[in-house]
Parts: structure tokens; sequence; C-alpha cells
């Protein structure tokens, strides 16, 4: 298969990448041991759940434009120099401010009931006095695409698509196109307002939010997301033939008022070639719903537990590991796409990235996007894992997550790491993304998978760009 790699095409053969090793370990006998260490520590500690306790518990939700946020970027700063960091900094963003407010929803007719909903993220309000208007029914976001300009007049679009659950989470993708672009597309129809089965695979009576965009030139419209019974209930009403009134009231807002935020950065110092990084990362915001435990709670105990395991060792190995706390993903990459812009002459020295934002359970794979000459190092990095029970992908076509994907379409090499996302969008964006629902036994798994990953690429020396 064809795989494109850092700006160039690569033939990569499933074979190629999964043949037995046959060059001598880019590791010696010593650094072995000192990564077998590592793992050990790892495995056998609670720091990454002692950061997510702190972090919920001390800090909370963090949407940029809160309090919470504030106090994010002061608290990683300080959990970053208590845990041995060398450098420790913070580049500032600014975007405009969105407050959530409050909403409230019922269905009017023919049968009453009240609705659990949330207004999505970045979403416009309705007037004081709410709207109460007929429900158009569309099953999926296509459906809704193919309605005539001019038929929702009056009418408050509803899209009833389920997320699929999977353990990659791939049905995530299928469901989240109404939330981004949904509420253009019904005001192009002529709808009042957007609603939308939440994006999520619970049964819980909790709506999960999430970022949607206007489109220019077209009406703002207010848009908020039913929890999956409410949709479900919904859906049973329209059933019935009799025409279903809804009634939603949305006090949200966008504002021209500039609110900060900040990227917080730290670095291990490499000790034979420090300008050369090994980037881990995860997202600092969260929702303002919940206390962001998993989203990205849990990716944030991970890279400051790994940083801290491998600062903690005789030596520094050879290349800078870097950690990275991105500001504002949850609107928009705001964070990765300032760092991208920053570091623009200097995207060369980032050797390879990794992030953690997604997932509640155990890393089961390994994908990597590297050069093929650096695919040995890849397999012996596999052998490394597969103790662990990470496997690896016979493909080499890796973009990073979330923010740091920006910074591999930049031309940083990436690995992926595919953790158990099963239970992942029951809490995903809602109220519910709570510590409890952290598993401490899996996280130091996953934990150990990133520190064992990031001492093999800074200490290795290897071009993963090769």
């Amino acid at each position: 298969m064809f795989v494109k790699t850092l700006g160039f095409m690569a033939l990569v053969s499933a074979a190629t990448l999964l043949a037995p090793l046959s060059q001598a370990a880019s590791l010696s006998a010593a650094e072995q041991e000192e990564l077998k260490q590592l793992k050990d520590t790892t495995l056998n500690s609670d720091l990454s759940y002692q950061l997510i306790e702190s972090l919920t518990t001390e800090v909370g939700n963090r949407m940029m434009g809160t309090p919470g946020d504030e106090k994010a970027v002061i608290w990683a700063q300080e959990k970053m120099k208590a845990l041995g960091f060398d450098k420790v900094w913070t580049e500032e963003i600014s975007n405009e401010l969105w407050l959530r407010g409050e909403a409230q929803a019922k269905i009017v007719a023919p049968y009453p009931q009240k609705m659990t909903i949330l207004a999505l993220g970045g979403s416009v309000g309705t007037s004081s006095d709410g709207i109460t208007a007929p429900v158009a029914h569309f099953a999926t976001l296509d459906a809704l695409k193919a309605a005539k300009p001019g038929s929702l007049d009056g009418k408050i679009a509803f899209v009833s698509y389920r997320m699929e659950r999977h353990i990659d989470g791939h049905g995530y993708g299928a469901a989240v196109g109404t939330r981004v672009v949904g509420a253009s597309i019904a005001a192009e129809k002529g709808a009042l307002a957007l609603i939308m089965r939440s994006v999520g695979t619970d049964n819980n009576r909790t709506a999960h939010t999430g970022l949607m965009r206007y489109k220019d030139g077209v009406k703002q419209i207010p848009a908020a997301a039913l929890s999956n019974p409410d949709a479900d209930l919904l859906v049973n009403q329209l059933k019935r033939g009799k025409p279903v009134s809804f009634h939603l009231n949305m006090s949200s807002s966008r504002e021209k008022q500039l609110v900060k935020s900040a990227n917080v950065i730290g670095e291990i110092t490499g000790s034979e070639k420090p300008n050369e990084v090994v980037v881990i990362g995860a997202h600092l915001d969260s929702w303002d719903v919940g206390t962001g435990a998993l989203d990205d709670g849990l990716g944030i105990g991970m890279v400051l537990s790994a940083a801290h395991y491998i600062a903690k060792l005789p030596k520094r190995p050879k290349r800078s590991i870097r950690v990275i706390l991105f500001a504002a993903e949850e609107i928009g990459l705001l964070g990765a796409k300032d760092y991208v812009k920053r570091h623009k002459n200097d995207m060369d020295k980032h050797m390879i990235g990794a992030e953690w934002d997604f997932g509640s359970g155990r890393i089961y794979q390994m994908t990597p996007g590297v050069g093929a000459s650096a695919l040995n190092g890849v397999r012996e990095l596999a052998g490394y894992l597969a103790p662990l029970g990470v496997s690896l992908s016979p493909e080499n076509n890796a973009r990073a997550q979330s923010d740091m994907g920006l910074l591999s379409d930049a031309g940083m090499p990436s690995i992926n790491f595919s953790p158990d996302g099963l239970a992942y969008f029951d809490y995903h964006h809602t109220e519910n993304d709570t510590l409890d629902k952290v598993n401490a036994e899996d996280l130091k798994q996953t934990t150990a998978v990133y520190t064992l990953f990031s001492y093999f690429a800074a200490q290795s020396g290897i071009d993963f760009r090769q």
C-alpha cells in the first residue's frame, strides 16, 4: 500500500513492517535494562492518578475564558516544576468569549414532556421568550442536507442519528458532522433552530456538548443536543403521526470580549542533542461540564508522569523530551495552531510525537507514521511494548491525535497509540466526565507505554524522518 509520510510517498507493505527484526538493537543492554526499570516503576506507581485527582479536585472544569482555565495554567506550571522539569514556559493565545448560559427544553404537544438538553459550544441563544415550533425530523445529516430550501420555514430541525459504539471510536466520525455543521444546513432550509441526538453511546439522561461552527453568510440559529433517552422519547412521539411542538430556550451568547489562555510547555533537557525534541502531549482545557477527568485529564496525568519518571534517571536521555499541554483544543485546536505558527522554523527538530486525547482503557495497538528506514526502530520499540499487550499495526500512516495532528501535518513523524474506547463516549463532553470514571490500573499501563515510547525515541537516536 502507498503511505503518505511527512510530505513524501513511501511504499511500505504490511509484511515489511511486521517482518522479524534483522539489525542490531538501537538500545544497548544497559539502556534496555533502564527501559525495564522505567516500566517496573511506572506499573507500580499511582502518580498519574494522583495528578488527575489533583486537577479534577483543585481545578475542575476548564473551558477557555473561565476561572478554571486560568487556574489550570497555573496548576500545570507548578506541577511541571515540582515534577523535575528542567524548563517550564507558557505561550499565550487569545480568543473571543463564549458563554453557555442556561438551556431548557420541553415537548409542548401532543404529550408534554421535559427534555434534558445542552447548548452546543459556540451556539447563539434564543430570544428571552424562547422558540416554540413544530419539529421536522431527519434520521441523518444527509437527510437534512437533502431537504428542500424553505421546507423548514418556521420549524425546529431534529436529527436523531445515534452514534455506534466501537473500540476505536470510529462511530464518532459518522455522528459528529451534525454537531459541527448541522445548524447552518438547517438554517439554509429555513429552520428556526437545530436540536440533535447527543454524540454519545450512553443511555444516561445527560446531554453531550461539543463544538459547532456557523457558515459565513448563513443566519446563525440556536443549536443544542438532547440526551439519548430524550431523543428516543421525541422519536417515539413523532412515530404516532401527530404534529409535535417543541419549546427551546437558551441564553448562550457569543461575546466580542477577548479572553486569554496559554499552552503550558515543559522540557527534560537532552544530554547530547538538546535541540532535538521528542514531543508528548494532551490538552489542558475541557468543556465546562463535568471535571474533564477523561477528556483530557487522563492524557495530562500520563504525559506529566512519563516525563517525571525519565527525569529521575541518573542521566538524561540524549534528546530532550517536551511535554505540551495545549490550550483551547475543545474550541478549535487554538493552542495547537498557535504552536505550529510559533515553531514553524524549528519543526525539523521535532523528531517524533504522540498525544493522548481518546479512550479510557488500556492501549492495545501502536501505529507509526515514520520514514521507511525508521521502521526497524519501530519494530524494536514494538518488542519492548509487546509485554504490555500492545501490538504493532501493519500500517505506517499515523497522524497524531487531536492537537498534535497539526504538528504531523507540519512534518513531524508520529505514533498513534490505540486504547480501548468502548466506554469513552458514554461520558465524553458530559457532566459525567468525572474522576470515578478513571480506571487506576488501566492508567498504569497507558502511562508505562508513553514512558517507554518517550525514553526509546529520545535515547535511541533514530531519525524517524528517514
